[in-house]
């Protein structure tokens, strides 16, 4: 069984249940899924940046991405639509898990000057969305293969009602918020 996962059964899901006066151990707030986002918009004049972008994306993740299309052409940046902009990677389960794990405990705390993530990145509804400016903070990237740093948005969902109880889940589950 995953460490995090382990953690959160015999201790998050616990004192949660206490802390918001749950009846059910259903209704405590868990995390669904998470979407890892790589916008790559010089892939219109060049395709094969989102050839490396989707092979570091697979390294990160452990899953192959799927590539993403524009939605309309926008005339100013040359965009057409239906061309190959981006790639992204849902993660559920186990693998979930692990790179949740990894996140919080490998991965940003290399972020240079690093002092916690935001607490207000919640949109409401209990999910939560961080901003990464560059993937070499991951240990699986090579830093001398890499030919151009990006960055990726990476999005929890949870089932938190609010965000209250999401704050509660995320720093239960070892997130690096700012103090």
């Amino acid at each position: 069984m995953n460490r995090l996962l382990e953690k959160y059964t015999e201790t998050v899901k616990p004192s949660l249940m206490k802390e918001f006066n749950y009846t059910s151990t259903m209704q405590a707030p868990k995390i669904v899924k998470v979407v890892i986002n790589m916008g790559v918009g010089d892939a219109i004049a060049n395709s094969k940046l989102l050839d490396e972008a989707v092979e570091e994306l697979t390294l990160i993740a452990g899953q192959k991405p799927v590539i993403t299309k524009a939605k309309k052409s926008i005339a100013n940046f040359k965009l057409r639509e239906d061309m190959p902009i981006g790639c992204k990677v849902t993660l559920r389960g186990e693998r979930m898990y692990e790179f949740l794990d990894k996140l919080f405990n490998i991965s940003l705390p290399r972020v240079r000057d690093f002092r916690g993530v935001s607490a207000t990145a919640f949109d409401g509804r209990g999910n939560y969305t961080l901003g990464v400016k560059e993937q070499l903070i991951f240990p699986e990237i090579n830093f001398d293969k890499v030919n151009k740093v990006r960055g990726m948005d990476i999005v929890i969902v949870t089932t938190a009602q609010s965000n209250q109880e999401a704050y509660a889940l995320l720093k239960g589950m070892g997130m690096p918020f700012a103090k």
